[in-house]
């Protein structure tokens, strides 16, 4: 375990100034990105690939990472995203009938700086007391370099983030059985909305960011998903432009996470950034219609302002801070969520679509 393979020293220095000293694994040299936390027990491969930790130095809160190893399937995306990764201790020992290989040779892989065996619960009660901040990874002596490395954090920001991660062309993705067709729109679209989609009988074609509402026409979809992705949402302008425009299609649409804050932002609403984020494998929803509350997984640092958005009824709030985590839409055929949808909401997609096919 790492603990006792100390290797070299490695530090995390935060926004406020705060050090953190630990030891390297993974690529070595210096990283700044925004400092957040995932309370994820497991997935900790999903996470570095997937696209909506773009600029971000991700902690791990679970003090084991990588006992189960890294392999080829679990990819959420075909990169690493995250600017750097922290963890308390990493398992140099990986067990697991799929294991291909170890965390620390992952990250050597994908060029990620990571640090392990500094107090992580030290780092994550700072954050959620004073709000997610930039930070920086480094194997250099960052006492030596303090106001460099200090200037370097307070001028870093996360900019131009979909069109960062948006794929730049047309993929296409065939159900066995297929029922219905789906666009959807990549703002950082991960292989496990494809697959889901996938499962309940979408052949998927996965557009730019950018696809007009002509283009989209063209390609007669049932169904129009706007996938999960990273950044602020406001700043993309000619995104929310689009999707109104798209809406007035009349086409089914499902937001996720991202998608569901820029629809907002295109009905009138507004977004807000949260002190710490919702990012984790085990976060309390409320479905206010049905009266239940159940476990999502969810990686999100914004969130549309509660009762924004004139024309729609919130439908689903989170269970610890009673933020805004759905939408359904009562002037066009569509439903946004602010977690990854599980089979209830493919299910309610799936009617949507249904019930457009009886219209026609």
């Amino acid at each position: 375990m790492s603990l006792f393979n100390t290797g070299d020293k490695a530090y995390v220095m935060l926004e406020n100034g705060r050090i953190f000293e630990g030891y390297s694994f993974g690529e070595k040299g210096t990283a700044v990105g925004e400092a957040v936390f995932t309370t994820s027990m497991t997935a900790y491969q999903e996470n570095l690939t997937d696209p909506a930790y773009y600029g971000q130095i991700i902690t791990q809160t679970f003090p084991l990472i990588g006992n189960y190893g890294v392999n080829s399937e679990d990819y959420q995306s075909d990169k690493v995203y995250a600017k750097g990764y922290i963890v308390r201790e990493w398992c140099n020992a990986p067990s697991n009938f799929r294991c291909e290989g170890n965390i620390d040779d992952f990250l050597k892989k994908h060029g990620v700086i990571g640090i392990h065996s500094i107090d992580t619960r030290a780092l994550t009660k700072i954050i959620r007391e004073n709000g997610v901040m930039n930070a920086v990874i480094t194997t250099e002596n960052v006492y030596d370099k303090k106001d460099e490395l200090m200037e370097l954090i307070r001028s870093y920001k996360i900019e131009n983030a979909v069109k960062t991660v948006s794929s730049s062309e047309t993929k296409r993705y065939e159900a066995e059985n297929a029922e219905y067709e789906a666009a959807v729109l990549d703002f950082g679209c991960k292989n496990s909305l494809i697959k889901s989609l996938n499962s309940i009988g979408c052949n998927v074609t996965v557009v730019p960011a950018d696809t007009n509402a002509e283009k989209i026409k063209e390609l007669s979809p049932d169904g129009i998903v706007l996938s999960q992705g990273p950044g602020d949402p406001s700043e993309n302008k000619d995104i929310i432009n689009n999707i109104s425009e798209i809406s007035k299609l009349n086409i089914p649409m499902l937001g996720i996470s991202l998608g569901h804050q820029l629809t907002a932002l295109a009905n009138g609403g507004k977004t807000e950034k949260l002190r710490y984020g919702h990012r984790g494998a085990s976060q309390p929803v409320k479905d206010i219609r049905r009266n239940k509350t159940f476990v999502t997984s969810k990686n999100n640092g914004y969130t549309v302002v509660s009762g924004s958005v004139q024309n729609a009824d919130e439908v689903f709030v989170n269970a610890n801070d009673s933020s805004c985590e759905g939408l359904v839409y009562n002037n066009i055929p569509c439903i946004t969520i602010q977690f990854e949808p599980d089979k209830y909401i493919l299910g309610l997609f799936a009617d949507m679509m249904d019930k457009k096919k009886e219209d026609k």
